[in-house]
């Protein structure tokens, strides 16, 4: 079975939305009782966020469903397919923006919640690499970006690049984010006793506390007594820096001859 990205270079199969196939393998009479694709996507997306995307495998799936793994493949040809199945429908949790809102706090909203879902399922951020995107959920997604990035007034050909430094700050942003969380998780710790216990074998290297001396000063005027207080602060400001330079564009479009 092929990695996420072997199947994307496979120009036979590009997307399982692209593929109108039904799977291969003839169904069966004796197929267990109530197992449908859904179900199975449901399942795949549970493996993924306890065990991780290295660990997950069509027979580890079967198991939790407790059927074989070859009635798996009476609903989807491949692992791949049900990775891309599983990844559209973690974007289905992103809730759509208020249209009669303020354009600045649609962005804020569907930035939160893209956030949100990449921190909740750490797998996410691979997978968007990986695959085109094209299921109903992340198109719902991507129109409800586009429609909100129309609504700030910017010329037509700024707004894929307002696109791409909002959405793609916050892929990032909740990309570092779920796995700082993974981590603590792994390591039995909070996310604040995870941060103390680095600090404190930073800084009791003395070549690496001179390397982050420079950063004390910085990270004390951060302010916030938790990790999660800290990171929120800089993503707030993060974000109004992005808006703000979204209406100072805007302002300049407006004023040029």
């Amino acid at each position: 079975m092929g990695s996420a990205a072997d199947h994307v270079k496979n120009p036979s199969r590009v997307s399982v939305w692209l593929d109108r196939r039904t799977p291969s393998r003839t169904r069966r009479t004796d197929q267990p009782a109530g197992l449908d694709r859904d179900r199975i996507t449901a399942a795949s997306v549970r493996l993924l966020d306890a065990d991780g995307l290295a660990k997950f495998s069509m027979r580890r799936l079967a198991a939790e469903l407790d059927v074989t793994a070859m009635s798996l493949y009476w609903y989807v040809d491949t692992k791949d397919d049900l990775l891309e199945l599983a990844l559209d429908t973690v974007f289905g949790e992103i809730p759509a923006a208020p249209e009669d809102a303020d354009w600045r706090d649609r962005l804020r909203e569907l930035a939160v919640s893209y956030r949100e879902m990449l921190v909740r399922h750490p797998w996410v951020s691979t997978l968007i690499g990986s695959f085109l995107n094209i299921g109903p959920h992340s198109m719902l997604f991507s129109y409800a970006v586009q429609d909100v990035i129309r609504a700030t007034g910017l010329p037509l050909e700024n707004r894929t690049g307002a696109m791409s430094a909002v959405f793609q700050f916050v892929y990032g942003f909740g990309s570092i984010e779920g796995h700082f969380v993974q981590r603590t998780v792994e390591a039995g710790l909070t996310q604040d006793e995870y941060f103390r216990r680095a600090m404190g074998t930073i800084r009791a290297d003395p070549e690496l506390k001179r390397v982050m001396e420079p950063s004390e000063s910085l990270m004390e005027a951060r302010g916030g007594d938790t990790v999660e207080e800290m990171r929120e602060r800089d993503f707030v400001f993060a974000l109004d820096l992005l808006i703000a330079g979204i209406e100072a564009m805007c302002d300049r479009a407006a004023h040029q001859p």
